[in-house]
């Protein structure tokens, strides 16, 4: 099937989230990666995006309960402060831990077979964390923002110059811009990215 502009773009963000790893020293997986993850922990959590994706593809959704990427995160804000904090990092780890004696390799291995399985697709109806069901066109914008951001989070944490591509910046900067509207914090991030004011500390639209 022909590919959609979020399937590119997702498969755009998943190479060069392979790319980043690929550069990962073999002495800084224990390094310090971000907050209580070391870079394993960070490479692991990353690596969800890619592997929900694939468990997702196999269950379908009877209805559409989410109709955009943006009110995805809106709802994860709720949900993410049910699981509480203790149980994201544990995940992470678990996901880290999961990645084998080589991570790289594993990480390159989940994302040749996400997007030969995104091929055999069009858009269905998936189903996804909560129960809740969304297309997938709403659904891979999610997990481009979060290869996004988390490698650069991993390049920062290594210290390689790693930028994501422009589309996939492009995308993901956006979401983060519709996500700061919808939650109330538009108004702060336009005018910090127009240079009028600076960000509060701690600002974040996840």
């Amino acid at each position: 099937m022909t590919a959609s502009a979020p399937q590119l773009v997702f498969a755009s963000a998943a190479d060069h989230f392979v790319g980043v790893v690929r550069q990962i020293p073999d002495a800084a997986w224990g390094d310090p990666g971000l907050g209580e993850w070391n870079v394993r922990d960070l490479v692991g959590h990353a690596s969800r995006s890619l592997i929900t994706v694939s468990t997702y593809l196999k269950v379908p959704a009877q209805r559409e309960d989410v109709p955009d990427a943006v009110d995805y995160y809106v709802r994860m804000h709720s949900y993410a402060a049910g699981m509480g904090a203790a149980a994201v990092v544990e995940r992470g780890r678990q996901a880290g831990r999961e990645l084998g004696d080589d991570p790289a390799a594993t990480v390159e291995a989940l994302a040749s077979r996400v997007q030969a399985e995104l091929t055999a697709v069009d858009d269905p109806l998936i189903e996804v964390i909560g129960g809740l069901g969304i297309r997938l066109s709403s659904y891979l914008p999610t997990r481009t923002f979060e290869l996004a951001v988390h490698g650069l989070d991993i390049a920062r944490a290594v210290g390689i110059d790693a930028e994501p591509p422009a589309e996939v910046l492009a995308d993901a900067a956006a979401l983060a811009a519709r996500i700061g509207v919808a939650l109330g914090r538009g108004t702060t991030a336009l005018l910090a990215l127009t240079g009028r004011t600076d960000l509060p500390r701690g600002f974040s639209v996840v």
